[in-house]
């Protein structure tokens, strides 16, 4: 019996090996055709078209958005002053992200909103956001919420809140507030030291 010679061994391996690829390819295909055809993402994960959503009150946009399948929902106070979205019928969205269009339905849906009352930030323009926690150096709290100042601070600091007006009145709910002065002044180093901050309501001038 003749023994195979070194060349058919080593053609036959290659033989096995291309069929194995073409084999490993055509399954890769068919697994990506049929997540295409039952609307599933790579990782399994179910997909669904989010709708168009800016406009509505907040709490409409919450049950359409669950309607078609999203879950994850937060909402965020689009003007920056870091105000809770406690009653979700007083709100209305601004902003979605993510934007209208199919997506899988374990993403995260984030609505920018305001009170009902109020605008929206200018189109074209980028929402109001909370200074980045201080780290070190004061920030600029000028305009910004006294809500938003403090959350921003080490809370270890000390934070003095008055009146700017002059009126005495009690600062009670610090996201109403707007910071009109501070001391110590933005960029100054923070190293323990008390902050005091000088306030007016918002829709008020500061003096």
């Amino acid at each position: 019996m003749r023994t195979p010679s070194v060349l058919t061994l080593l053609a036959a391996t290659a033989l096995l090996t291309l069929t194995a690829c073409e084999s490993t390819d055509t399954a890769d295909k068919a697994s990506k055709t049929a997540q295409a055809k039952d609307g599933r993402g790579k990782d399994g994960s179910d997909k669904a078209a989010l709708p168009d959503l800016v406009g509505k009150g907040l709490q409409s946009a919450q049950d359409q958005a669950q309607a078609a399948g999203f879950r994850r929902l937060a909402s965020h106070d689009a003007l920056g002053r870091g105000r809770t979205q406690a009653l979700d019928r007083n709100w209305k969205v601004c902003s979605q992200t993510p934007a209208p269009g199919t997506a899988p339905t374990d993403t995260k849906v984030d609505f920018g909103a305001v009170k009902l009352t109020e605008d929206c930030p200018a189109k074209g323009g980028s929402e109001e956001r909370a200074p980045a926690k201080a780290k070190g150096t004061m920030p600029s709290f000028t305009g910004k919420s006294v809500k938003v100042a403090r959350e921003a601070l080490d809370s270890s600091t000390g934070i003095t809140v008055k009146d700017a007006s002059g009126s005495g009145r009690m600062v009670l709910v610090e996201s109403n507030w707007q910071v009109c002065a501070q001391d110590p002044k933005a960029g100054t180093k923070l190293d323990g030291q008390p902050v005091r901050l000088d306030a007016v309501k918002f829709g008020e001038g500061c003096p």
